[in-house]
């Protein structure tokens, strides 16, 4: 049986992986919104938010 404190630690490893690749795919999409800016997709995502 595993200790508290490596239940702990294997738990904290998980939810920040989970948080790193949240903020990641977030990071991307916003400069992925950033290269491509001609007009029409401007006026899709103003239609989107």
């Amino acid at each position: 049986m595993a200790s508290i404190k490596d239940i702990g630690k294997f738990f904290l490893f998980i939810v920040g992986g989970l948080v790193a690749i949240i903020v990641g795919s977030f990071m991307i999409r916003g400069t992925m919104h950033l290269w491509d800016k001609p007009g029409k997709e401007k006026t899709d995502n103003e239609k989107k938010d």
